[in-house]
C-alpha cells in the first residue's frame, strides 16, 4: 500500500501507452488535453479555455438546443528538400479538440467569445428567471 498514493501517476499501476505518450512526444509537439476553467458572477459565467498554437480561423463555437460544442483543429507540415526535390526531413503534426457543454439556464443569444494569445474567453450570460405575472380574476 505504501507505493499507491493519489500523486502517482495511475496510482501506481502500469500504463501500456502513458508512457510510450509522454517519451515519444518531448519535442513540444504533443498535444495536451483542452484545459477549461468556468467561473461564476452575478449574471454571467465566464469560460476560458486553452488553445495554444491554434489561429482563429481554427476554432469554430456551435450552439444546438442546451449544448454548446467547442472545436479546434490543426495541422502543419514542416518539409525539408534537397537540391533534386528528395525529403531531408518531413514532419507533419495535426491537433484537434472537441468538448461539449450544458447550457441550459444560458442566454444562448447574448454568448460572445473572445481569441487573444492562445485563450478563448467566452462570456455566457444567464436567463433572467420568468417572474409569474400576478392577476385579480373577475368575478361573475
Amino acid at each position: 500500500m505504501y507505493g499507491l498514493t493519489p500523486f502517482e501517476k495511475n496510482f501506481g499501476f502500469l500504463d501500456p501507452f502513458g508512457d510510450f505518450d509522454s517519451g515519444f512526444f518531448k519535442d513540444g509537439r504533443h498535444v495536451s488535453a483542452c484545459r477549461t476553467d468556468i467561473r461564476e458572477e452575478d449574471d454571467r459565467y465566464i469560460m476560458e479555455s486553452e488553445l495554444p498554437g491554434f489561429e482563429k480561423q481554427d476554432i469554430s463555437i456551435d450552439i444546438s438546443g442546451t449544448s454548446l460544442t467547442l472545436k479546434a483543429e490543426h495541422s502543419e507540415d514542416n518539409s525539408e528538400k534537397d537540391k533534386n526535390g528528395k525529403y531531408i526531413r518531413r514532419e507533419r503534426t495535426y491537433g484537434s479538440y472537441q468538448r461539449s457543454f450544458d447550457i441550459t439556464g444560458i442566454d444562448a443569444d447574448k454568448i460572445s467569445a473572445d481569441y487573444k494569445n492562445g485563450i478563448l474567453i467566452m462570456t455566457l450570460p444567464k436567463k433572467k428567471p420568468d417572474v409569474p405575472v400576478s392577476r385579480r380574476l373577475e368575478i361573475q
